[in-house]
């Protein structure tokens, strides 16, 4: 019996994953070496794996453990962190996405390469296309005679109203403050008349602007949630405005960031110089757009992207101006020369990691932050009114976002954790919590396959895989673990966002690799379904896949979590029809709160369940279901208590459903009686009452 089964130590765990979550990239990179959505924790990933392989007593979380003989398959990798904590304890890793993109950064991530040998090819891109590329995102700073760097340039959409009014979708007039405005109180104020840039406080409501001395309440701009007033008080659908038209909305610059000539940031108006070297990019990319690898790909209509399809976006190439599409384009072109494929495949995933923060769905979070808030901030595309551009290759450091910050902050530090997987080590001393680093794995070296025959040939190995993995191409009972953390029912359509992704990936690689040149990144079987039955029905194809690789003694362990009975249910149908037994539930901390209905609004969920399933056996013993639950449930609160740990009702509503289905799959429940075993164990231990949730 492996030591999940009985307990998992949640104590121990939860303070090194709330540590690992408030810099996630930073603790553990491997996984931050690409955008993707709904990354788990390494630390509660690494503690499911070793608890899904140990036998006897949980091994201490830091000892150095080792796995060689066993083999861990995740059927649904995202960003790899199953097979990444699973090649840290030594073991064997098969992963398998149905998502191209996924399949692509997973590779990357795993491949151990020299950074001395990725810091030659930077240097080399850099003397080819840095000079090229920044040339293009110049100013001229007053009082300066030469051309200086700039950082940022501030773009607001515009719409036009019946009459002919251009009006920029500006809510306010304030376009730049500090995060912490009680400190540092300074803000930067647009002139709604002349354009002039200027400072005031952040929250001033009465300026004269010093450039024309209009006067003015920069707290009121034109828009006021989704309608824009005209100048003669009219108001408009925003929406309706730009539906009118046949493209994406228009922008308008209207302030840059730069550098002066003592290397300080200032903010100034932009000036005919700006708008020629616009003028200048346009016609260059007119040049050289038949031979520049841009996007071509229409974006599909969905949940995600709907949103921006509202807007006009119709094709990935309108996500950036022209400026934008044509540095972008002589980057990548440039990576796509370099011959050592490995290398090159490393810099076409950190070019395509830079997209996020250099597009018109970008927006400015602010000073004394990184300034670029990234395109993802919301799971939907959601059109952003005054988009932020960068300058893609990026300024002495200074730039948030760009291709040459990312080469440090994201590449390189993926790579040398490679060499050095290290973990949180948490000590009190006085009552004062400190946290630590320590390596307590041998170096991630694995050799990345990609058929079982050459997997099988190497003691440690990665086999990554794109494709249905209800149809895995690997022998029965070949696998020791599974360890995953599947879609969640209702939840985000990844392919509708890895498209945008998918879209240069494609252009770029798809003439080399089979799974990047499909037409878009999905995928008909991909578990992305707003109708239960649809989803239960494709996650348990997996779960059934799982249960003839797995051996006979093997356990499928799983974290979930869902803030609806329907949610749970869908799993609970999966597993079961799949022929497995839920034999244990325990909840950890989760990545991070999550949103509730209604009903649970105030009370966000902050833990996930992980479902502990063997092939099914002879049941245990349970004579009375409820009293089982409500011992087991109340042992979890209790465990909670002695940690000082407080359960909101939607973390308690976690625990009641995992336990409750927990049980009901080990008395063999049918979806009815287990549905109606969940509901009122909600009712009874979380809301008390007899109220349907």
């Amino acid at each position: 019996m492996k030591v999940i089964e009985n307990n998992f130590p949640f104590e121990v765990i939860d303070p090194i994953a709330e540590n690992e979550s408030y810099r996630k990239e930073i603790n553990r990179p491997i996984y931050h070496i690409h955008k993707w959505w709904a990354k788990r924790l390494g630390s509660v990933f690494r503690s499911i794996v070793s608890g899904s392989l140990a036998q006897g007593e949980w091994p201490d979380f830091h000892t150095n453990q080792n796995y060689q003989n066993s083999v861990v398959l995740d059927p649904f990798m995202g960003s790899g962190t199953t097979l990444g904590e699973a090649a840290k304890l030594g073991a064997k890793v098969i992963g398998c996405d149905v998502n191209p993109v996924s399949t692509f950064l997973v590779r990357q991530a795993l491949t151990n390469v020299d950074t001395e040998l990725l810091q030659q090819e930077f240097n080399s891109i850099e003397a080819d296309v840095r000079d090229e590329i920044l040339g293009f995102y110049t100013t001229m700073v007053p009082g300066s005679n030469e051309p200086t760097q700039a950082l940022y340039y501030f773009w607001v959409k515009e719409v036009v109203t019946p009459t002919g009014e251009r009006i920029p979708l500006l809510s306010s007039y304030v376009f730049s403050k500090n995060a912490y405005v009680k400190k540092k109180p300074v803000a930067q104020i647009l002139c709604p008349n002349c354009g002039e840039v200027f400072t005031a406080r952040y929250d001033s409501i009465d300026e004269i602007c010093p450039g024309c001395e209009q006067h003015f309440n920069p707290q009121i701009g034109p828009v006021e949630r989704t309608t824009v007033t005209d100048s003669q008080g009219n108001k408009h659908k925003i929406r309706d405005l730009i539906k009118a038209t046949d493209h994406a909305p228009e922008h308008k610059l209207y302030a840059i960031m730069a550098l002066n000539a003592d290397g300080e940031k200032v903010y100034i108006k932009p000036t005919q110089y700006d708008f020629d070297l616009l003028n200048q990019a346009s016609t260059r990319l007119a040049e050289l757009d038949h031979e520049l690898p841009l996007p071509t790909m229409e974006v599909r209509a969905g949940h995600n992207t709907n949103q921006a399809k509202g807007y006009n976006y119709n094709h990935w190439r309108e996500f950036f101006n022209e400026r934008q599409l044509l540095t972008l384009g002589i980057l990548l072109q440039r990576i796509l020369q370099i011959e050592d494929v490995v290398i090159r495949d490393h810099f076409v995933c950190l070019f395509s990691g830079t997209l996020e923060f250099n597009n018109l769905f970008c927006s400015f979070k602010g000073e004394g932050t990184g300034a670029v808030r990234h395109m993802f901030s919301n799971h939907i595309l959601k059109p952003e009114r005054t988009p932020l551009e960068n300058t893609v290759w990026g300024v002495n450091g200074k730039s948030s976002g760009s291709f040459s910050g990312l080469f440090k902050s994201r590449l390189i530090k993926a790579k040398t954790y490679l060499d050095a997987p290290f973990d949180i080590v948490i000590e009190e001393t006085d009552g004062k919590k400190k946290s630590s680093k320590k390596v307590c794995s041998d170096p991630i070296n694995h050799a990345l396959c990609s058929e079982y025959e050459d997997f099988v040939q190497h003691d440690r190995a990665a086999l990554v895989l794109n494709g249905d993995s209800s149809n895995l191409p690997i022998p029965s009972n070949s696998v020791d673990a599974v360890v995953t953390d599947p879609p969640y029912f209702d939840f985000v359509h990844y392919s509708e966002l890895s498209d945008f992704f998918y879209a240069w990936l494609s252009n770029a690689l798809g003439d080399k690799y089979v799974y990047l040149a499909r037409p878009d990144s999905s995928h008909e079987n991909e578990v992305q379904d707003k109708d239960n039955a649809s989803f239960a029905r494709k996650i348990q194809s997996i779960f059934e896949e799982c249960h003839r690789v797995l051996v006979n003694e093997g356990l499928m362990s799983f974290s979930y979590h869902h803030s609806t009975i329907d949610g749970w249910m869908a799993v609970y149908s999966a597993v079961t029809q799949a022929g497995f037994d839920i034999v244990a539930a325990h909840p950890v901390k989760a990545e991070m709160a999550v949103a509730t209905p209604k009903s649970l609004s105030k009370e966000p969920i902050n833990l996930d369940a992980i479902l502990v399933c063997k092939k099914e056996r002879t049941p245990p013993v349970i004579e009375d279901a409820n009293t089982e639950i409500e011992s087991r449930f109340n042992s979890y609160v209790e465990r909670f208590g002695l940690v000082n740990r407080h359960l909101s009702m939607g973390d308690k509503f976690v625990i009641a459903c995992s336990t409750a289905l927990s049980v009901a799959s080990c008395l063999r429940m049918s979806d009815l009686d287990a549905r109606a075993l969940a509901q009122s164990t909600v009712n009874n231990l979380v809301y008390d009452s007899p109220q349907l949730f």
